[in-house]
């Protein structure tokens, strides 16, 4: 019987009085204190960096889901069938509620703390992508996925919304493009780099646990180097969707941010012009495009619409939030 890792704690010499299943993991109160046990997919090569990471932030104070070593040393233990297992440290909690805004600006204030001391020596291995070369290659697919649609003729409710929309999307997306290009993106990510500044990666509500005393950070596997603004803008972008872009919400975030870890002039211009980009049409018309297109599910259809009704509003928000610095 598969025993979701469970097998593997005596190789770390240790015992589970009680466990639970949870999302694709199992939970374990050991002997030392809550764990969780999950199937290891990533680079042992990259996970030894991430746990660098960990123990770095763990020693500043941070309550993040650091690993154990087995008994041998190593980060990863294989089970009686040889599937490879990691066990890290977990918190008592629950995820960040969307619905509260003392949840959001905790998780905010959180992500700030932690970012001034995620940093590392440089390793080009786990470098984010240009944010540039991103943009140009989105717009050209949108492009691409625009040619298609038209050639074959749009048929489905999808389609239609997509080509009645499309033109205005990308103007947004060429318009983000050039404001990059005349922004110092590139002297801000390069001095990023030579700092060895890091992102979280997947910086999420499901990511941040609240415990009666304190918050922890948890899912750092898509971590890498990058300007940490990417995840300021991944968790307020988030956040806002659920909000209808609501301006003051947004600033009261960026406050939070910058009174715990100060927003330089060019971060900010930086934030404003990925709020610029229609990140999240494209993510609509790149799934449709790379997926079944005779079936297209009635919730990114739906998801597609409340981008198109939402698409001034968005413009607005961008302008008004941004339209000062700092507040």
């Amino acid at each position: 019987m598969y025993d979701y890792g469970l097998s593997t704690l005596e190789q770390y010499g240790l015992t589970a009085r009680s466990s639970s299943r949870t999302r694709g993991a199992l939970l374990c109160q050991t002997e030392q204190g809550l764990l969780i046990i999950r199937e290891f997919h990533g680079s042992e090569k990259k996970l030894k960096k991430q746990q660098e990471l960990l123990l770095t932030l763990r020693d500043h104070g941070c309550r993040v889901d650091s690993y154990l070593e087995n008994q041998e040393g190593n980060l990863v233990t294989r089970d009686r069938d040889n599937i490879p297992f990691t066990l890290q440290h977990w918190y008592e909690g629950r995820e960040c509620d969307t619905r509260s805004r003392e949840d959001i600006l905790r998780s905010v204030r959180t992500l700030a703390c932690i970012h001034k001391v995620m940093k590392l020596p440089l390793v080009d291995d786990y470098t984010e992508k240009s944010l540039e070369a991103e943009y140009t290659r989105h717009n050209q697919e949108l492009r691409k996925i625009r040619k298609f649609v038209r050639r074959k003729g749009p048929a489905s409710p999808f389609e239609k919304d997509f080509v009645s929309s499309v033109e205005w999307f990308l103007a947004k997306g060429d318009e983000a493009l050039l404001m990059l290009r005349d922004s110092g993106y590139e002297a801000l990510r390069r001095a990023a780099l030579d700092q060895g500044r890091i992102c979280h990666g997947e910086y999420n509500q499901h990511n941040v646990l609240m415990t009666k005393t304190d918050t922890a950070v948890t899912n750092f596997g898509h971590w890498g180097y990058d300007i940490q603004m990417a995840d300021l803008y991944r968790f307020m972008r988030k956040i806002l969707e659920k909000y209808n872009w609501d301006v003051s919400l947004a600033r009261e975030m960026l406050k939070t941010y910058h009174k715990e870890y100060s927003i330089s002039p060019e971060e900010w211009q930086n934030l404003k012009i990925r709020f610029t980009y229609p990140e999240k049409y494209w993510k609509l018309s790149n799934y449709y495009y790379s997926h079944n297109k005779a079936w297209i599910s009635e919730k990114n259809m739906e998801k597609l619409r409340t981008l198109i009704r939402q698409k001034e509003i968005w413009e607005r928000f961008t302008w008004k939030c941004f339209e000062s610095y700092p507040f």
